[in-house]
């Protein structure tokens, strides 16, 4: 199957290629850095400075590389759009990665205006490490219950909480450094076990 000399000509154009195929290939590449970008800010706000560096290098190489395109093709509109179209495109990928991958750890704290210390057995018996005092609330006595998870295990914890008071208010922090302490990701097993344990009684 031959390719008619129209195509032919009007995929070697500079036209069609200023027009079309390099605002495709801005928008994937701005894609990848604004990606790699979004991930490494992440990274540097959970305190995971190590590989922050590295992916800052392909970040602004993929940079450059792009808008030293731009630069040679001024005339292009597409290749603005493409460009926009790749950084907002960009952000919401990374963001979604970094929440697939679930790094670092939180801060969970949980206000509860009755059955805090059967919370806290729970979430004890479940493996993870807890921390609580009475306080006093708009409406009354509190008791705040704070533990520090990994990011794997916060959908654990919510259910957990859950399982007590549907209706509890909670609410949840990132946390950059965190040293000594109980971080355990408990597994599916233990949590079972401990709400069984929870229905016998």
């Amino acid at each position: 199957m031959t390719i008619p000399d129209w195509i032919t000509q009007l995929l070697s154009s500079k036209e069609f290629f200023a027009w079309v195929i390099l605002p495709i290939i801005i928008f994937f590449a701005r894609i990848s850095d604004v990606t790699i970008g979004t991930i490494r800010i992440i990274l540097v706000s959970r305190g995971k400075r190590n590989i922050a560096p590295l992916l800052g290098f392909f970040e602004v190489l993929i940079w450059i590389v792009v808008i030293g395109q731009l630069v040679q093709n001024l005339e292009s509109v597409t290749s603005y759009v493409g460009y926009a179209a790749g950084f907002a495109a960009g952000n919401f990928i990374g963001m979604y990665i970094e929440d697939k991958l679930a790094m670092g750890s939180v801060i969970v704290r949980v206000f509860m205006p009755e059955h805090g210390n059967e919370l806290v057995t729970l979430l004890r018996s479940a493996g993870y490490g807890v921390t609580c005092f009475q306080g006093e609330g708009a409406s009354g006595p509190v008791m705040m219950v704070f533990t520090i998870i990994k990011r794997k295990a916060l959908k654990n914890v919510i259910y957990i909480i859950h399982s007590i008071n549907p209706k509890a208010f909670f609410s949840v922090v990132a946390v950059s450094l965190k040293k000594s302490g109980v971080f355990p990701v408990p597994q599916a097993a233990t949590l079972e076990s401990a709400l069984s344990r929870r229905k016998m009684k």
